[in-house]
């Protein structure tokens, strides 16, 4: 293969990394570790060029993410094939928010989940949550489904935006920040169907995981 070498795989794996991170598709080292099947350690060794990556995770980076291998071996400078983000959107149905909550972070729950596209929606990983209830009426009803992108943990949300919110349950809300000072300790959960839910509270750290609302899809009439 000319012009292969483990210098030039390291340096466009580091590339590949960087770009993923970019657009969230994967959220850090342990993160990409995980889909590679190895350990956070090695990751930061081969990001650094003091190890290389082998065979078997280069599988698993192509498999995982649709990176191409011309691209690795320095044959091609298109990253990624081009049905990279087919089936991006993994879909959570209300019967299995309960084990979400619990497994969120765990792969191979989510592997276990439908998956679909969106033509609109292909700029990276998403997870969509089958809405259960009506206290979100008249903008979501029982049965419509959010399409969520994970937010950093760093990045505050946005008052009076809608978020799906985990903690031991799987809930769409509009939130708003509770501060103390300039620091961040809770978020108010808040109903569109104010007039049968109240807002209530939950403290910062009882938040696995908050996902901002992208879009729904429907199949109601729903004004």
């Amino acid at each position: 293969m000319p012009g292969f070498s483990y210098e030039m795989v390291n340096r466009r794996f580091k590339r590949v990394y960087e770009k993923l991170l970019e657009e969230q598709v994967i959220q850090g080292k342990s993160d990409l570790a995980q889909h590679l099947e190895t350990y956070n350690h090695v990751i930061n060794s081969i990001l650094k060029g003091k190890r290389n990556l082998t065979v078997k995770q280069m599988g698993h980076l192509f498999d995982a993410f649709r990176v191409n291998a011309n691209y690795l071996f320095g044959l091609s400078e298109e990253m990624f094939l081009l049905d990279r983000h087919s089936n991006n959107i993994t879909l959570v149905p209300q019967q299995a928010q309960a084990g979400y909550a619990q497994r969120f972070d765990d792969q191979a729950f989510l592997d276990g989940m439908k998956r679909f596209s969106l033509p609109d929606l292909q700029n990276a990983a998403y997870i969509a949550f089958e809405v259960n209830g009506d206290s979100m009426l008249p903008n979501l009803a029982d049965g419509d489904v959010v399409i969520c992108e994970d937010i950093d943990a760093s990045t505050r949300p946005r008052d009076n935006h809608m978020y799906v919110v985990v903690t031991d349950l799987v809930v769409v809300k509009r939130v708003q920040s509770i501060r103390e000072g300039d620091e961040i300790t809770g978020l108010r959960l808040i109903s569109d169907n104010s007039a049968a839910y109240r807002p209530y509270d939950v403290r910062l750290e009882d938040v696995r995981q908050l996902l901002e609302v992208r879009s729904r899809v429907t199949k109601h009439a729903i004004g």
